[in-house]
């Protein structure tokens, strides 16, 4: 459950129309979360297995396949930040969040453009735009929060990423201020279990711990996020499923349960999480030990840096194929 004793938010991270009309207002009467998060892969399985869109894509006719994404995406974000309204105007959170055209990751105008287009047509405050953590998308950052826009920082692996956007947003943040203002907000989405699939085969190898990777790099971005002392931006901890049955499933949810950010977590995570007692905050690590952890990782030939390249790069193109794929289905 969100606990706002200390600052932490659960955020569902799932999309699917006839869900939104039903379990999800549920879900947030019984305060199990007050958010929710969308990605292209997400809207691809919902689009391609739910009778649900049915009938409104009959009526999109000669669209081209993007236009009729949008249309779907738009009325499902539209209900999804209608319901959480409550939660929003209470201060409560309250947001979801939609990304921008994934292939726009390397267009800072068509990214803003894009992002500013799909606000106005949803037509909700409670809308965060996400933006992939890229040389384009950190201006992308800076202009939208800029506009009073809230923005959602998706595929942020490093801590050199999770930097650039705390700068950007900061920037945005600032000018908006100065302009007059208002409530407007940052998260900065620190993917997680990626690492450990990635890596806990050649770790068990190397006699290091599994499971543990992801939790410490997020604990470090999380650290030096909370450092920066800017109350309107958090961490949001995402990727935070577990596959096989080698992790308990609500595993990334219970080692990084800290004040002041979010989890945003498949329904079946949350589901496995509620199931159980609340649990007390993780977070945050002592800098000490995430720093001799990554040391004995460096000692036994990994190198970050190139983990986080490949990640990021692996991220960009499955949203990217998850995209291209339902946009080909509704040709």
């Amino acid at each position: 459950m969100s606990n706002r004793d200390i600052g932490f938010s659960l955020w569902l991270d799932f999309v699917e129309r006839d869900f939104l009309r039903s379990e999800f207002p549920q879900m947030l009467e019984k305060g199990i979360i007050n958010g929710a998060t969308s990605n292209p892969s997400i809207f691809a399985q919902a689009i391609s297995s739910s009778l649900a869109y049915k009938e409104q894509l009959a009526q999109l006719g000669d669209k081209s396949p993007k236009e009729k994404y949008e249309a779907l995406a738009i009325t499902d974000i539209r209900i999804a930040a209608q319901e959480l309204r409550e939660c929003y105007d209470a201060g409560n959170d309250g947001y979801i969040s939609i990304e921008v055209d994934p292939f726009l990751s390397n267009d800072t105008k068509g990214t803003v453009a894009e992002g500013k287009r799909l606000f106005a047509a949803i037509d909700e405050p409670n809308v965060m735009i996400k933006v992939p953590a890229t040389e384009a998308g950190y201006d992308a950052m800076t202009e939208l929060l800029s506009t009073g826009i809230s923005v959602n920082a998706t595929l942020v692996f490093s801590p050199t990423q999770a930097k650039r956007c705390l700068k950007a947003m900061k920037k945005g943040l600032d000018a908006f201020e100065a302009s007059g203002g208002g409530r407007c907000e940052g998260v900065i989405s620190v993917f997680v279990s990626r690492f450990d699939r990635l890596l806990d085969p050649e770790l068990a190898q190397h006699g290091i711990e599994t499971g543990k990777t992801g939790i410490y790099n997020a604990a470090k971005i999380y650290n030096l996020i909370e450092k920066n002392h800017t109350p309107a931006v958090r961490t949001l901890f995402a990727s935070t499923g577990v596959k096989g049955d080698d992790l308990p499933a609500d595993y990334y949810i219970r080692e990084l349960l800290a004040p002041h950010s979010v989890n945003t977590a498949p329904l079946a995570t949350i589901e496995a999480y509620i199931a159980k007692k609340e649990g007390t905050p993780k977070l945050p690590l002592d800098d000490d030990m995430i720093n001799g952890y990554f040391t004995k990782l460096a000692d036994s030939g990994f190198d970050m840096d190139e983990i986080y390249d490949s990640l990021l790069k692996e991220g960009l193109q499955a949203f990217e194929k998850a995209f291209g794929e339902m946009l080909d289905t509704l040709k």
